[in-house]
């Protein structure tokens, strides 16, 4: 299986509250050898790690989170949605995952969440924090908006970057050329055998999205995945040791 990346999405979510540190910190200890996360900027231009665009479903809050300073999202609870005993959990910076995985090995993958928002500079400002904690080799920066990941490259060609992309797309190998990305992220059902064989070739690495049926995931470990992307690093964790 050679070194497969155990991606845990939004760190260990189905165990702890999505995107937290206590989700992050759970990942690891649940045997993920990286991390993905969803970064976006406040009204201020700070970094914080949220998946949606909105504060309602995930924190006590309620409206866009660029519309509010990094102080007022401080103040929300992101955890006690989860459940109870995450309250007082809060919504981390990027510095925070950062420097969980300064000087470890942990992959971060980082979701450039700027397709519903166009938020201005937020290439340049992941790319310098990422830049400024060393971490420029352990960092992929993912997605949707492909003029994005473009842009990434010009900037910081020695970041590795990763199409985010759903069923469909014809010789994603190819097309990821194009962007000089360097991996392949794509719904889960959207990846075989032959599609993993001639990305290899093209120097392409696939992380598809978001496994967390261990069939499914042995399915895509024998096709010869890079990294698998899923809620349950646990479960990744404990077929990987079954092939070792």
């Amino acid at each position: 299986m050679g070194n497969v990346v155990n991606f845990a999405h939004r760190g260990s979510s189905k165990i702890c509250p999505e995107n937290t540190m206590a989700a992050f910190r759970k990942a690891l200890e649940q045997g993920a050898t990286g991390i993905e996360t969803d970064v976006q900027l406040t009204k201020d231009g700070h970094m914080v790690l949220i998946h949606d665009e909105t504060l309602n479903r995930t924190t006590t809050g309620t409206g866009w989170v660029k519309d509010h300073t990094l102080e007022e999202l401080k103040e929300l609870d992101a955890g006690s949605w989860f459940h109870p005993d995450f309250r007082g959990e809060r919504l981390p910076q990027l510095d925070e995952l950062l420097e969980l995985a300064k000087g470890g090995g942990t992959i971060i993958n980082i979701e450039l969440k700027n397709g519903v928002v166009p938020y201005e500079g937020l290439e340049e400002k992941v790319i310098q924090r990422v830049r400024d904690y060393g971490l420029s080799g352990q960092v992929v920066i993912s997605s949707f908006n492909h003029y994005s990941l473009l842009l990434c490259k010009q900037i910081a060609p020695e970041i590795r970057t990763g199409i985010l992309y759903m069923e469909g797309l014809y010789e994603p190998w190819a097309y990821a050329g194009t962007l000089q990305a360097d991996a392949l992220h794509a719904y889960h059902r959207a990846v075989l055998p032959e599609f993993v064989a001639a990305a290899k070739a093209a120097g392409k690495a696939y992380h598809p999205f978001t496994v967390n049926d261990p069939d499914e995931m042995r399915r895509l470990l024998q096709a010869g995945v890079d990294g698998i992307i899923t809620d349950y690093p646990d479960r990744l964790d404990a077929l990987l040791a079954e092939e070792k």
